[in-house]
C-alpha cells in the first residue's frame, strides 16, 4: 500500500501546475525579503525622520512592565503598522506589473488585429485555371 502512496504521490508532485505552485511560492518569497527590506531600511525611516525620528518597531502600548522574573507584555502596534505598509507596497507593486502584463498583452492584440490577414494561398488547380482564363482574354483581342 505504501509503494500505491508514493506512486501517487510522485505523480502528483509531477504535475505542471504543482511545479508552477512551487515555483511562484519561492520567488515570493524572495520577493518579500526585498519588500521587507524596502519598507524596514529605507521607507520607515524616511518615515521616522519626518515623524521626529520615531521608529514605528518600537512603538507598543505596555499592560505589564517587564521585571526580574518575566517579560514585558505589550500591544505592538507598530509591527502591525509596519506590516500594513508592507502589505500596500506589495499590492502596489504587483498592480505595476499585472497592468504592464495587461498593456503589453493589449498591445500585441492591437498589432495582431491590425497586421492585414495574409491572402490565402490559392490552389494549383486555381491558377491553371487563372492562366488559361487570361490567355483565352488574349486571343479573343
Amino acid at each position: 500500500m505504501s509503494s500505491k502512496f508514493f506512486g501517487e504521490f510522485k505523480k502528483f508532485i509531477a504535475r505542471g501546475n504543482v511545479i508552477d505552485l512551487a515555483v511562484g511560492v519561492i520567488i515570493g518569497a524572495a520577493f518579500t525579503a526585498i519588500t521587507n527590506s524596502l519598507v524596514n531600511d529605507i521607507i520607515m525611516p524616511v518615515i521616522g525622520l519626518i515623524t521626529g525620528g520615531m521608529d514605528f518597531a518600537d512603538m507598543r502600548i505596555i499592560l505589564k512592565p517587564a521585571t526580574e522574573s518575566a517579560a514585558e507584555v505589550a500591544i505592538r502596534y507598530g509591527a502591525l503598522i509596519n506590516a500594513v505598509i508592507n502589505f500596500l507596497l506589495v499590492s502596489l507593486v504587483l498592480f505595476f506589473v499585472v497592468k504592464a502584463f495587461n498593456t503589453l498583452k493589449e498591445k500585441n492584440k492591437k498589432e495582431e488585429a491590425a497586421a492585414p490577414a495574409p491572402a490565402p494561398k490559392k490552389s494549383d488547380d486555381v491558377i491553371l485555371l487563372e492562366e488559361i482564363r487570361d490567355l483565352l482574354k488574349e486571343n479573343r483581342k
